[in-house]
């Protein structure tokens, strides 16, 4: 990702559930917290054993990662974003988890038409 890096501690999922601000839809949470700390976004996916196996739950967070990446011009920069996987995304295509994650992006009010 040419604008991102991934959220890997627990600390930092931590501090976007506690300062961020929440959107669900039916298929996906995202958590947003404005760090304004640099031009960087960073990005965590999370997925819990209630989606599925452990096969389903890598495939979930690879159309999640996916959906971003590509779409990736139209976030804002300098955010922290968690996006948390409902057990009603299993079996859903890649156009379905693209439409949810650009869906909250609109209702953050941190996507627009191409930012880049």
């Amino acid at each position: 990702m040419e604008f991102s890096e991934s959220l890997k501690k627990y600390g930092d999922f931590q501090r976007v559930y506690r300062k961020g601000k929440s959107y669900a839809n039916k298929y996906l949470v995202m958590y947003v917290w404005r760090s304004g700390t640099s031009q960087e976004n960073r990005i965590g996916i999370s997925v819990s054993k209630k989606v599925g196996n452990s096969v389903v739950r890598h495939r979930v967070t690879r159309l999640v990662r996916e959906a971003y990446r590509l779409n990736e011009t139209r976030f804002e920069r300098g955010l922290e974003i968690v996006v948390v996987a409902r057990p009603a995304v299993k079996g859903r295509s890649y156009g379905e988890v693209e439409s949810a994650l650009l869906h909250l992006g609109r209702l953050h009010r941190i996507t627009g038409t191409d930012r880049c």
